[in-house]
């Protein structure tokens, strides 16, 4: 009786099991960015990156074969890149011809929008991993179109949580010229408004990019950045500078002893290499050991766009493109990412809830959202556009 139990026993899991020697299921997951003249940082202590974004897709790809092993799945990255005169819609024309219906988008908005808006795109799941514009969640929010990448508000919102926990409620704001960084000081605004902080004054960088490397540079910074910063009486002084082109001369050379937050000094990111928590450094690890180089915020969007695939695939045990985009969407998806708990998509603009990190230059200061902003549904609702604020009326 007992080896006819056995025998049961086997043959159940036999019959569980993929069949030894069968071809693996597989999902193909395009990856689409468009080439760009490499940023030259404002420090030696920083490389130039050339394969931002990409690594932590082709890291994701890894897991998900480690994981799809025991499910007889295989995934397959299909990467294009995009020539700065190319055609973003001729591609995605290109890789839904080539079968691909699930798509990390690694493009800047105006981009991303042309991308999404391709007739034979309709049929994709695109992750934005890019671009943080709160219009593409707003007013431009599209059905095939998820946003993997915190909103520009969602980051303002992390930063202001926190300044308010410290009272540090009066601020200077100094704001770049680029369209880029009008946009962070608008989510800026709106972030001081909605959590009780007063914008004393509003200066516009009007300066020259100084030749820091130069003999005297540090002493033209060292001139100038005081006289600018002489304001009325604040707390902090908040930088919208997403360019990089003046944010770092701001610490320790204003006029006032005052903290500097935003785009430089204390910044709300998405990802940092200061993080630790939540068994980060194990992700870290593996990301140097296969770039070379320290995992940025691009990296990890790109990192949970493809394990969101990943993810949905394991749940699922589905390699259908259809069926992974349904539950992606759904009320039963959670992404583990390194951030102390399950990350979902919100069903009213597509944006992924997610903790905003504040990263010091050497160390994690906090992560938002904090203590005693409460929410009747997640407290993560607290950060960006919530229901009731969202103008996205595309999204069905």
């Amino acid at each position: 009786m007992g080896a006819w139990r056995l025998l049961v026993v086997a043959c159940a899991l036999a019959l569980a099991m993929p069949a030894f020697g069968a071809d693996p299921a597989a999902v193909r997951i395009g990856y689409l960015t468009r080439e760009e003249e490499p940023v030259i940082p404002q420090t030696f202590l920083e490389p130039v990156v050339d394969d931002e974004g990409v690594q932590g897709a082709r890291l994701a790809i890894t897991d998900n074969n480690t994981t799809g092993r025991f499910l007889n799945q295989s995934f397959e990255l299909v990467e294009t890149v995009v020539p700065q005169d190319g055609s973003v819609e001729e591609a995605v024309r290109a890789l839904a011809a080539d079968g691909v219906r699930l798509l990390v988008a690694d493009l800047r908005a105006d981009a991303l929008a042309a991308a999404a808006a391709v007739p034979e795109a309709r049929e994709m799941l695109i992750l934005n991993t890019r671009a943080p514009d709160d219009a593409l969640r707003n007013e431009g929010c599209r059905a095939n179109l998820l946003h993997v990448a915190p909103s520009r508000r969602m980051l303002a919102d992390g930063l202001a949580q926190y300044l308010a926990l410290r009272r540090w409620s009066n601020w200077l704001l100094v704001v770049g010229r680029t369209p880029e960084d009008a946009a962070y000081a608008e989510a800026l605004r709106r972030a001081a408004k909605r959590f009780g902080a007063k914008i004393v004054e509003e200066k516009t960088w009007t300066f020259e990019d100084a030749n820091r490397r130069v003999d005297t540079g540090h002493v033209t910074m060292q001139s100038e950045v005081p006289v600018f910063t002489q304001a009325r009486e604040h707390d902090v002084l908040v930088v919208a500078d997403e360019a990089d082109a003046f944010g770092e001369y701001l610490p320790y050379r204003t006029w006032s002893p005052r903290p500097v937050a935003g785009t430089h000094g204390l910044v709300p990111t998405a990802w940092s290499r200061v993080h630790e928590q939540w068994g980060a450094t194990q992700l870290h690890s593996r990301f140097e050991r296969q770039a070379g180089r320290w995992m940025r915020a691009r990296d990890y969007t790109a990192w949970m766009a493809v394990r969101a695939v990943g993810e949905a695939a394991t749940r699922t045990n589905s390699t259908d493109a259809q069926a992974l985009a349904a539950f992606i969407r759904g009320p039963d998806f959670a992404l583990p990412a390194f951030k102390g708990q399950g990350l979902t998509f919100r069903e009213w603009d597509g944006q992924l809830r997610q903790p905003v990190l504040l990263a010091g230059p050497r160390t994690l200061v906090s992560v938002s959202p904090q203590p005693g902003f409460l929410h009747q549904f997640s407290e993560l609702d607290t950060l960006g556009d919530d229901r009731p604020e969202s103008r996205c009326r595309n999204r069905s």
